[in-house]
């Protein structure tokens, strides 16, 4: 059963970039299936994947049936789309290691469960074009679409046009052609009506409606969401680290958590609407209230909060939070030791540090000998002595005097000990 209107949802979100005629109606008249298409580069997808999963995801919400396509075929050849070169092409075993990995990520967002209508599938288009052919493929679907048709694509104009010397391959010329032949297979076998993607696929899900008119005589339709942007120009979902993927292996709730925190008070406006499902009153009321106390951050911290609990999990997010208050000097030892190795480091990541012995830690030491001698911290004991006077030593975020003595029992996830002079001077000792 239907729920909502799908189009009319993505509009208000500032989702929905472009949408052929028709399409809307379509929606409204009975539960269509449609899907998103997800590259295989890597064993897991990142943020900037985020916004197609969002799309299924509301799509499934509103009653309608999504598919996730992997591409492992396609994966072979690359996408030209907003690309100003040739992409490195995968084998077989390293695409089938991602596309597990893939369909690992979707599982936590998407309903793929039996019991429902409208369950989301979840199907690799290399399925269905390992046995076919070249000479199949050119007879039977190049002949449908013209070269001609082709070559006025913006995502092929664009690099024919470029000033590289590489050019565009055929390999990645045929792109738009064997993507177009997926919305065909899907639409012959799933009654598949739809495809959606970023606005940059405009052109390759086009070719797609347009193959199935002219080879089946059907009728499909398309939607892209808007490319999502930052306010200062810098790539959304990446940071000088790399990217923020959704597996908390490659990167840890806390990271995850403190990009969103951060983002500028536009983006975040941005954000509340596009990645999560707050209603239209709530999310209004929520940027007015914003808007008179910005220094508060509320919509960064909403923000961080649905989309780290929709992605990891509330004990995730809830772990994540505990570690940002270290950075802000209101956590305790005892919160300390509850983090985590990876969370810990993630937080003191770029802090000085030093290895002891462990040996020397149970047998204990003079924490004068551990701001100089065993870490280098301080550059003397004298230094050390007047820091402690002052009152300005901390062990694990707890103030200590001259007289304390460091231990086994204040290892942090059995490794660390922090030290720490004033409240943003950090020294990390490493047990080994």
């Amino acid at each position: 059963m239907m729920t909502k209107n799908f189009v009319e949802e993505l509009r208000w979100r500032g989702l929905l970039h472009n949408i052929m005629p028709g399409t809307e109606e379509q929606l409204q008249k009975e539960i269509t299936t449609a899907y998103i298409g997800f590259d295989p580069t890597a064993d897991s997808l990142h943020i900037g994947s985020l916004v197609q999963i969002i799309l299924l995801m509301h799509f499934q919400k509103s009653g309608h049936k999504p598919i996730a396509l992997v591409g492992g075929a396609t994966g072979m050849i690359g996408d030209p789309s907003g690309k100003s070169n040739e992409r490195n092409l995968l084998d077989e075993a390293t695409l089938k290691k991602n596309i597990e990995g893939v369909k690992k990520t979707l599982e936590r967002f998407i309903s793929f469960s039996g019991d429902v209508e409208n369950a989301a599938e979840m199907v690799n288009n290399y399925d269905w074009m390992k046995k076919l052919t070249f000479l199949e493929f050119a007879r039977d679907i190049g002949k449908h679409i013209t070269v001609n048709y082709m070559m006025a694509k913006d995502s092929v104009k664009n690099r024919i046009n470029a000033d590289s010397k590489e050019g565009m391959s055929f390999t990645e010329f045929t792109y738009q052609l064997v993507q177009g032949y997926d919305f065909l297979h899907l639409y012959t076998h799933k009654n598949c009506k739809l495809q959606i993607g970023g606005s940059d696929q405009w052109g390759n899900i086009t070719t797609g409606t347009e193959l199935i008119r002219r080879k089946v005589q059907g009728k499909a339709y398309a939607l892209t969401s808007p490319l999502v942007t930052k306010a200062d120009g810098t790539k959304f979902g990446k940071t000088e680290g790399g990217n923020i993927w959704l597996d908390a292996k490659r990167t840890s709730p806390y990271k995850f958590y403190q990009y969103w925190l951060n983002a500028s008070d536009i983006d975040a406006e941005n954000y509340i609407r596009i990645f999560t499902f707050l209603d239209r009153k709530t999310v209004e009321n929520l940027i007015e209230e914003h808007q008179q106390a910005p220094h508060l951050r509320l919509l960064q911290k909403k923000v961080g909060e649905e989309v780290t609990v929709m992605t990891h999990g509330t004990e995730a997010y809830e772990n994540a939070v505990k570690a940002s208050r270290i950075l802000f000097g209101k956590s305790t030892a005892k919160e300390l030791k509850l983090l985590d190795e990876q969370t810990f480091l993630d937080v003191f990541e770029g802090v000085p540090q030093s290895e002891i012995s462990l040996s020397h830690l149970q047998e204990g030491f003079g924490i004068v000998e551990a701001l100089h001698e065993k870490s280098g911290f301080l550059k003397s004991n004298g230094e050390a002595r007047r820091a402690l006077k002052e009152n300005s030593i901390s062990v694990n975020k707890e103030k200590v005097r001259d007289d304390f003595v460091l231990g086994i029992e204040d290892l942090i996830a059995d490794k660390f000990v922090l030290l720490q002079r004033g409240k943003r001077n950090y020294f990390l000792l490493r047990a080994l």
